[in-house]
């Protein structure tokens, strides 16, 4: 990943395209064929008006869309082309995307639009350490609490480590000697890289914004410690990383102080509404200068890491539920990481990366959604994670690439403060949120090792990625006797700035599947059906991801209808079936194989829901799953429930494939 010679990180950037405003035509007719299944659905379910058909519906939305096409579309779509052309970058991300998808949200960020991501064990793992991880080859998992901080104890060494690893990616970063992402369509846009480190989501009204450190880089780290801040260094004057026995000495120090007594837990704000954190921010402003500087101090700082003094355990509800692989602490270890299992104690949510690292080195990532997504900080953990930590036995090594060789302490700081009784009663009200949302939420992880990518490719002949949605909708149908609005992220960095689209996975193919699934069909039906399908998913992620898909640009269409110069709103966006086809009750989306990783997750938007996030691995299949425990469908732990579903959808696949794959011809011998 890290470069001595070129290319450079940046080499492409000036040369990728811009993202297209798509012809209108083509997205009003890529927008009715992804109808089709919601239409057939609704005709076998009987819940179509008296006297329709699946057709005849289908018919009266094209009607609309030649309305359209025919009618306001033009101006509207030329209104999209100017915004492209008066846009430095991106049409979309420039003037839409970052605002309306995230920005004008004024829900909570905790779970509802935070991502997560679990670190596994390094294989050096001390034996005492990795018994109670639970992830270590060999070692007996126990679940435990009470384990406080001690000095030289494995867990700050991790984090010692860790915050090294980062230090050095950032170095990279800053000289832009980091290899282009690339596929064989091409180099991928590295912008993201930029807004990983030392951003901040500020909460405003109507809307909020980012912050970032990119023109003067912060040359620190925030530490949190029983909900205590500290402002640590972790480059010295010259630009170059502290030395290591200094900077695990100033987090021991950190951490004693720390542990005298509770914090005065500012940080539970962040979890709160964001007009009521921005009022409550703007508040704290008006008390004290003090608390501009605390601000100040971590907002540009370069991540917050997150010092917990226990190792979270896995809740009783989740306890004996394991149907996959998974270890036995996983639940409780993506529970931790999410920031629900310290019910939003010792966390900074708006920051863009939360590094949490519990006393015993589990650890993992928290991060904003809106100036990244998650995939690309998922780069940066693989590379934190490729070098293990020395052992709290051993000696950081000599002569580590960009620590200075000048052996001078640490000098952190406590940060604090000024508050009052508002404030003081805001962080109880937002305590209490924090605490419901976290009740309301379930949130656990699968692990699936019967097969993996590689014999999805070599066996089942399939796409690893299409396969695995052809999965989720089995596994939603069976648990809620339909299928719903799936999103998948259709990535389109090909383009300058360019972040995501939509792969409605449940397609029309997708739904004969799950159709015939449910009629019995035999195997040798159901595989062609399979086949169908994955390829159906696969050509729509090559199209979106090649800036042909539609729902960005549906979205830019209803944002430029100006009501007073243009008449009545499209029926085609006021049909309910547009808001059904858009209410991601399934949402989905896949990262990387994942080996060094336990999982991954984010929220559910609906109480029936599930967030499913995935890592294929060539031999082990991990889900992060959540859902609401007031889903209709279960008792309380929906994830259990859809954890079984996955499993059954996976080995029924597997027969699927086994029984009815055609047998290859033999090769003719020489």
């Amino acid at each position: 990943m890290l470069l001595t010679d070129m290319p450079r990180m940046m080499e492409f950037q000036s040369k990728l395209p811009r993202l297209p405003v798509p012809p209108l035509s083509q997205s009003l007719d890529r927008y009715l064929q992804s109808l089709v299944p919601f239409l057939k659905q609704k005709e076998e379910m009987g819940e179509l008006p008296a006297g329709s058909t699946a057709a005849s519906e289908l018919d009266k939305r094209r009607k609309w869309a030649d309305e359209l096409l025919n009618g306001l579309g033009p101006t509207l779509n030329q209104r999209l082309i100017d915004v492209d052309h008066s846009t430095d970058d991106n049409w979309f991300d420039d003037r839409f995307w970052l605002q309306k998808a995230y920005h004008e949200w004024r829900a909570p960020l905790l779970i509802n639009s935070n991502w997560w991501l679990m670190f596994r064990a390094d294989d050096n793992t001390p034996k005492e350490v990795a018994d109670y991880l639970g992830d270590h080859p060999g070692y007996t998992s126990q679940a435990i609490t009470d384990q406080p901080w001690t000095y030289g104890e494995y867990g700050i060494r991790r984090a010692t480590w860790l915050t090294y690893r980062m230090a050095l990616y950032k170095l990279a970063l800053d000289k832009e000697s980091i290899k282009p992402d690339a596929s064989r369509a091409g180099a991928f846009c590295m912008y993201q890289y930029h807004r990983v480190f030392g951003v901040t989501r500020i909460p405003s009204r109507p809307h909020d914004w980012n912050t970032a450190s990119r023109d003067d880089p912060a040359k620190h780290v925030t530490v949190m410690v029983n909900d205590n801040v500290y402002e640590l260094p972790v480059f010295n004057d010259k630009n170059e990383i502290v030395p290591l026995p200094e900077l695990e000495k100033a987090m021991q120090a950190i951490v004693q102080d720390g542990s005298k007594q509770p914090g005065q837990g500012v940080g539970l704000l962040t979890t709160e509404q964001r007009d009521t954190w921005a009022l409550e921010r703007e508040h704290l402003l008006k008390l004290s200068p003090e608390n501009r500087a605390t601000l100040d101090s971590i907002e540009s700082s370069l991540l917050v890491l997150s010092l917990d003094s226990n190792v979270l355990a896995t809740p009783t509800q989740h306890q004996g539920t394991q149907v996959g692989c998974e270890p036995a602490t996983a639940d409780a270890h993506a529970i931790a990481t999410s920031g629900g299992g310290r019910l939003g104690h010792n966390r900074w949510f708006d920051k863009a990366i939360n590094m949490s690292i519990e006393s015993n080195g589990r650890a993992g990532f928290l991060g904003e959604h809106s100036p990244c997504d998650a995939l690309i900080p998922s780069i940066i953990g693989e590379y934190l994670l490729s070098e293990a930590s020395p052992q709290p036995n051993e000696k950081f090594p000599e002569n580590l690439e960009g620590v200075s060789l000048i052996d001078q302490p640490v000098q952190w700081k406590k940060i604090n403060f000024v508050i009052d009784d508002r404030i003081q009663k805001a962080i109880q009200t937002a305590e209490d949120n924090a605490k419901a949302i976290v009740e309301a939420s379930d949130i656990g992880v699968l692990w699936f090792n019967e097969y993996g990518a590689n014999w999805i490719k070599k066996v089942a002949k399939q796409a690893p990625d299409a396969y695995l949605q052809m999965a989720l909708q089995i596994a939603y149908a069976s648990v809620h006797q339909r299928q719903t609005a799936t999103y998948e992220t259709a990535s389109t960095r090909l383009f300058r700035h360019g972040r995501t689209d939509v792969i409605r996975s449940f397609s029309n193919e997708a739904y004969q599947l799950v159709k015939a699934i449910r009629q019995g069909k035999s195997s040798e039906e159901l595989y062609k059906l399979l086949s169908l399908a994955t390829g159906a998913h696969t050509r729509q992620t090559r199209d979106h991801s090649f800036g042909k898909g539609f729902d960005r640009h549906m979205a830019g269409l209803q944002l430029v209808y100006r009501a007073e110069d243009d008449g009545e709103f499209p029926q085609i966006f006021s049909d309910p079936l547009f808001s059904e086809s858009g209410s991601w009750k399934l949402s989905t989306s896949g990262l990387s194989a994942g080996d060094r990783f336990v999982g991954t997750g984010f929220g559910s938007g609906f109480p029936d829901g599930f967030g499913v996030n995935y890592l294929a691995g060539g031999q082990t299949l991990k889900f992060g799953l959540e859902s609401k425990r007031d889903n209709p469908k279960s008792d309380g732990h929906p994830i259990a429930m859809y954890k079984k579903a996955i499993v059954d959808a996976l080995r029924l696949l597997r027969k699927i494939v086994e029984e009815g794959r055609p047998e290859e011809p033999e090769k003719a011998k020489l």
